[in-house]
Formats: structure tokens, sequence, C-alpha cells
């Protein structure tokens, strides 16, 4: 199983970045973990489009799914996708529209979404949608993907994902400090943690971890390895790092555009 990060800036992109997302694959089985801005132009450096079996939503922030908008209209617009041959394409009575798995009330967001913005059954027409139940698995093709809810300022999902054989990664998604994550994480393979501020909110009120946060989450899960993402080319890899190794005492290393790992 392979995993591969297209982007990991937080809600504000980095110079030339992308926000949430990461391919998925095993064999010729190919998931999309998120699909934030800039994520879709990203995904056409990597992998080609039309091939994506399945996009799975972790929570409906903009930074997480706003990219399904370009990638729908691709998916509805672009010559490929055509009924008629239009040079170099060949025309098809089958065009893409791989399987969309949102978090429950994504139906209705997406039908709000689309009356909003006058796109007409955009998402529905453009792929084919459904609400999954957080307390079920989905299978896709060779890949388990199971889910746990963790505290963020809506409605949030970590996920995990099994290939085939024994390994397995958990992107936790957004959230704030958590024992959900943590048990969730149990001896995996990768931890994929956002690491998202500096220091915790002035506020109080908590939604995103500190790289030491992520440390120490990897560290009680006992996951063999931690990618810090959701975090800005504000801040220094190599101090992001070091934070994350007061915490943890495995391999940590900060997400970038490109970075490939097996599992």
């Amino acid at each position: 199983m392979n995993f591969t990060v297209l982007g990991k800036s937080p809600a504000w992109q980095d110079v030339d970045g992308a926000c949430s997302g990461y391919l998925v694959t095993e064999g010729d089985t190919t998931v999309l973990l998120d699909c934030g801005n800039g994520v879709f132009g990203k995904l056409r450096k990597y992998h080609d489009y039309v091939d994506i079996d399945a996009i799975v939503i972790s929570h409906l922030h903009a930074d997480h799914f706003a990219d399904l908008i370009p990638f729908g209209f691709a998916l509805r617009f672009a010559p490929r996708q055509q009924p008629v041959p239009i040079d170099p394409w060949p025309g098809t009575d089958t065009p893409a529209r791989p399987k969309l798995y949102g978090p429950p009330g994504s139906h209705q967001f997406l039908s709000d979404l689309d009356d909003t913005w006058s796109l007409g059954s955009h998402f529905e027409h453009a792929f084919e949608t459904h609400e999954y139940d957080p307390n079920e698995g989905i299978e896709i093709g060779p890949l388990t993907i199971e889910f746990r809810e963790v505290p963020h300022y809506v409605r949030t999902f970590a996920i995990s994902v099994t290939g085939s054989g024994e390994g397995r990664l958990v992107y936790g998604a957004d959230c704030c400090p958590n024992d959900a994550l943590i048990d969730f994480a149990e001896d995996a393979e990768l931890l994929v943690a956002e690491s998202t501020l500096p220091r915790p909110e002035r506020t109080g009120i908590r939604g995103h971890l500190t790289p030491a946060e992520a440390g120490e989450h990897a560290e009680q899960a006992r996951a063999k390895q931690l990618v810090l993402t959701h975090i800005s080319d504000e801040l220094e890899p190599e101090w992001a790092v070091a934070e994350a190794r007061s915490t943890y005492s495995g391999p940590v290393q900060v997400a970038f555009e490109g970075l490939e790992i097996e599992v």
C-alpha cells in the first residue's frame, strides 16, 4: 500500500501548495483522502483523475473538500468525458464517475451548496455520492477504510486504511488533543497527524494540535512512524520535527508535496 501527499497546507495554502489531499494506492485501486483547495491540480501531476476509484472526505471544512468542485467540472465537461469524439479523445459512453464518500450530513450540505452557488446538482452528476456510516467500514478493492470521530469545530472523522497485507495508516484529519485518535491509531504503521499550531489556541477553545501534541499522540498510540501535516510553510520544518521529537521516540518528518511512503 502506497501513501502519497498531494497537499499538506492548513486552511491557507502554502506558496504553490495545496490544502489537505492524500492518495492511497494498492495495485489498481486508488483512493483520495480529502480534496482541499488546490488538490485537483496536484492530483493531475501524480495520477489520472478518471482512474480514481473513490474520494473519502473527513469533514466539511473547505480546506478538505473545496476542490471537489473543479474535480467535478472535469468529470462532467472535460473533452475525454464526452460521448462524441473530440480529437484526440475517442468519445465514451461510460464517463468516469468515482464514488464520493462524505460524513453524515454531507448529502444535504452539498445540495445546499449546489443551490447557493447555482451549480445545478453538480456533485450528484459528477460523483456517485454516499454518506458513510462511521460505525461501518468501507471496502474499496483491497483497501478497508474505517472511521473514528475526533473533536474539531465541526463533526470530523479520522480515517484508517488497511491494505491486503498487515500495513495500516491512520489519517487523523483535524482535531484537538483527544484519546479517541490515540486509541484509533494504536500500533499503526503510519500516523498522519495535523500539526497546525506553534502553540495552543490563545482563546482556549481547542480545535487543532501543535507538533509536540502530535508527537504525544503518536507516542501513546505506539505508531511506527509519524508524518506532521496541515502545517504552514511559515513554520520551519526543522522546528516542527524537533518539537515532535521532544514527545515521540519514533521516526518523524513534515509532509511535503510528493512525499511517498510504503505502508
